[in-house]
């Protein structure tokens, strides 16, 4: 499923994304994929590494990547659980769980801080039933994205869905640094970008920084500490297409397209902007 059906509430679709060898190398020169630049060989290679190989390259700090079988399943635990034993299940040539693993070595604390928060719900809920939090955490790891921005105009304009205003007449501050994308997170985010025409929607922490290590490590504290991420309105819908140079097309037709730039709810309100 898309951010965008997930903020309209739409019906929840299992994407399904291309075979490795359909997929264009090209694709991996989007913007979204910025950050992992230095993994690029594993995107690109025309063969998979199978789990212990990539784990062996990855080196993850304190977690190991392992084959997702049904003997590993048996445990009885939760997926999250494993994971703060030290084991992330990892389906092996596939894609999701290859971005998910790229992100734990990009992001090392970012997913450390989701998956303690995930197991103290856990704890107290059960496997079984996941509450608002729980919700808001796994949206966050599959579609999130952190934004930092600088100039409080510019998100007045966001609050308000004023598209033009973030994207148009901002357009110099987005090419300047005023705003920026300082992390992308969700690794459904990525396995959705295999398709290069797909519009997609990231769901935004946002802090005021000027500097993208910053903005990770207070988003790393805003998650330990509690203070994001209790609930999906919590976080804030960005159409990713629309930030300047993230689309080959952005002319004025490209942002009167309501269905994927959309209008404020009556009654959506987001956070407070937040200090690094």
């Amino acid at each position: 499923m898309t951010a965008a059906a997930a903020e309209a509430g739409g019906t929840r679709r299992r994407f399904i994304a291309p075979p490795r060898a359909a997929v264009d190398a090209a694709c991996f020169a989007q913007p979204l994929f910025a950050g992992y630049a230095a993994f690029n060989d594993l995107l690109v290679a025309p063969a998979w590494l199978d789990v212990d190989a990539l784990d062996a390259r990855l080196a993850l700090p304190g977690r190991r990547l392992v084959r997702q079988e049904a003997a590993l399943l048996a445990d009885g635990l939760h997926y999250e659980q494993r994971i703060a034993q030290g084991r992330i299940a990892t389906r092996a040539a596939n894609w999701h769980d290859l971005f998910n693993a790229l992100v734990w070595a990009r992001h090392p604390a970012i997913k450390q801080a989701l998956n303690a928060r995930q197991c103290r719900h856990i704890a107290r809920n059960g496997v079984h039933v996941r509450d608002r939090a729980q919700a808001a955490l796994t949206q966050f790891d599959e579609t999130g994205v952190i934004v930092r921005v600088c100039d409080p105009a510019l998100l007045e304009a966001w609050d308000r869905h004023d598209w033009a205003a973030l994207f148009v007449a901002g357009a110099g501050a987005w090419r300047e640094g005023g705003i920026a994308v300082a992390a992308v997170i969700g690794h459904a985010l990525m396995e959705q970008a295999l398709l290069p025409g797909r519009l997609l929607v990231g769901k935004c922490v946002v802090v005021c920084a000027d500097e993208d290590a910053r903005a990770v490590a207070q988003v790393v504290r805003m998650i330990e500490s509690g203070h994001v991420l209790n609930d999906p309105l919590d976080l804030r819908p960005l159409p990713l297409a629309g930030i300047p140079g993230w689309h080959r097309r952005q002319d004025a037709a490209f942002y009167r397209q309501a269905d994927y730039f959309r209008p404020l709810r009556e009654g959506r309100e987001y956070p407070a902007l937040q200090n690094a």
